[in-house]
């Protein structure tokens, strides 16, 4: 049992949640770090345990194109405050992960900056993938190399090459001497070399017990990353789709699918693997926006903190706030944020009461960060399945329909049964419970005699009832959707350049490499606006290219 296994983290896009400017004026630094270290005691009050921050280091702009591993952006402010930052989560039980973008560098990163001024004669040139002096870019640089997602502002490292590893394990170290953090979360792992990330493994493994790594991932059989060579979680990006697309379409059959498969990759070991779970984040649309039936904002979280995985809640989500992604910035996603604007949530905002309530739930009963998965009630629109470990056993129930329902599921035990959300009792007879549920609702359930604390029942109807907004209004989806349809009905089908030019997948821009996956997924059947709408919103390059390679 490590501290991760039994984590819950407040994710923070420093940058957005500061204010800071969208460009490095890279002038004296402006200490707008220390207007976060109050959110630290606010992710403690909702039941968070760890606290997932970054990018943080010296860039350009949005963070992703280091300049400077070592040392704090200066918009942030100085080492010292980030020092600070560790130092009050530590004594207040929280962990500290940082952002490690490791795969690309900016282009004012040292050894950029030398590569450009001594082209050929830089003891650099190795240091980036593809270096090609034959080549030009759009900075007129005299020669070319391999970028991330496209963008020559992020060059992309040469992992293979031994100095590149050694360098980026001594920034790690690094870390952990000066600032004391306990993990990293990977940038863009799932284009990360393997031989690389099994370095970074073991460095984690040297410089301090329980040092975590997780991957951004996005496609793909995630064991692949997560073993004991290489990281210990990625992203359940497979989960973060199906709880918001199972809930708009009034399908738990794919949620439950999902989890099915995601714990056989584990092996079906009784904690599975761990993986990263979350509704929204910097680069997705927030939750609130996502969801078409606001209401389902409480099922929806419920299953975030009672599946396999390790849940995280995204800045300023907890409240239930909106975000939605607009052409050509992700800013409406990282917005700066006052927490004093936002008064006393932890009783007046009902979507921080449920956030809260469920944080409570899952620190008190082990079972749901280390029991095993039994699925018990499964309907497009009812989902009950119970978790099982440490001497007890966790019984979930939710419910997607506007109207009330009542459950039969199977216990293990008998006796009187607690509602933890609603505070409904419920007894046990001849090994069955009756559930009520709420429209739109959901309950964590448990044996009474085994409740230490007890059930603080939240007033869920509260945070179904959002003014405006409760019941679906999909009108932007419903232009999403036209969107979809007038793109699949552009011409007969799809087309995989690889195949009809030989153009390779390397050198396709990410609108080639949408239609190439639609068209391998065209050839094995109808292509549905679901199965559209997937890769459409998929940006990832690296994604993309692993997505296109895995067709057989």
């Amino acid at each position: 049992m490590a501290w991760y296994d039994e984590a819950i983290f407040y994710h923070i896009y420093p940058l957005g949640l500061a204010g800071a400017p969208e460009h490095n004026p890279y002038a004296e630094p402006v200490p707008r770090l220390r207007e976060i270290f109050p959110w630290i005691a606010h992710a403690k009050e909702i039941g968070c345990n760890a606290i997932y921050i970054g990018p943080l280091f010296e860039s350009e702009g949005h963070g992703y194109e280091t300049t400077d591993y070592k040392k704090l952006d200066g918009r942030l402010g100085t080492n010292e405050d980030l020092k600070e930052f560790v130092k009050l989560s530590h004594e207040q039980g929280i962990r500290v992960i940082f952002d490690g973008v490791f795969n690309h560098t900016g282009r004012n990163f040292f050894a950029m900056r030398d590569l450009r001024e001594k082209r050929e004669q830089s003891p650099y040139r190795d240091w980036y993938q593809n270096v090609n002096f034959w080549g030009n870019n759009e900075f007129n640089d005299g020669f070319s190399y391999d970028n991330w997602g496209g963008y020559n502002i992020m060059a992309k490292l040469n992992q293979r090459n031994p100095e590149v590893r050694d360098y980026v394990c001594d920034v790690i170290r690094f870390w952990v001497s000066e600032f004391d953090v306990d993990g990293i979360r990977l940038d863009a792992a799932d284009v990360l070399d393997f031989e690389f990330m099994k370095a970074l493994r073991h460095t984690a493994n040297e410089v301090k017990p329980e040092f975590w790594l997780m991957g951004e991932v996005i496609h793909g059989d995630y064991t692949r990353w997560v073993n004991e060579g290489t990281l210990h979680s990625v992203t359940n990006y497979h989960l973060h789709k199906a709880l918001y697309s199972g809930h708009n379409e009034h399908n738990y059959f794919e949620i439950a699918h999902t989890v099915k498969r995601l714990y056989a990759m584990g092996g079906n070991r009784p904690d599975g693997l761990k993986l990263y779970n979350f509704v929204d984040n910097h680069d997705v649309e927030r939750i609130h926006t996502k969801l078409w039936n606001k209401a389902h904002f409480l099922p929806v979280h419920v299953l975030l903190y009672t599946l396999p995985g390790i849940p995280s809640i995204y800045y300023g989500s907890e409240f239930g706030i909106e975000g939605k992604k607009t052409y050509g910035t992700d800013a409406p996603l990282r917005p700066k944020l006052n927490l004093a604007d936002f008064g006393d949530c932890l009783k007046e905002n009902p979507c921080t009461k449920l956030i809260a309530a469920l944080g409570r739930i899952r620190k008190e009963h082990p079972a749901l960060s280390y029991g095993d998965y039994q699925e018990l009630v499964l309907t497009n629109r009812q989902y009950a399945f119970a978790r099982n470990g440490c001497g007890e056993s966790i019984y979930v129930a939710v419910n997607n329909d506007d109207n009330g329902v009542t459950l039969r599921i199977p216990v293990r035990e008998g006796g009187t049964y607690l509602g933890l959300l609603t505070g409904n009792r419920m007894e046990a007879a001849d090994g069955w419970i009756e559930v009520r549920l709420s429209g739109c609702g959901g309950d964590v359930i448990a044996l009474e005699g085994a409740c230490v604390n007890g059930a603080e029942p939240v007033d869920l109807a509260a945070v179904k009832e959002r003014p405006d907004e409760a019941r679906k209004t999909p009108t932007e989806e419903v232009c999403r959707e036209e969107e979809m349809i007038s793109l699949r009905e552009k011409k007969p089908g799809f087309v995989d350049r690889a195949a009809s030019e030989g153009k390779p997948y390397d050198c396709m821009t990410i609108e080639e490499l949408q239609e190439a996956i639609l068209s391998k997924m065209e050839k094995n059947g109808p292509v549905t606006e679901q199965m559209l709408r997937s890769v459409r919103e998929n940006n990832h390059q690296g994604s993309l290219l692993n997505w296109v390679r895995s067709f057989r």
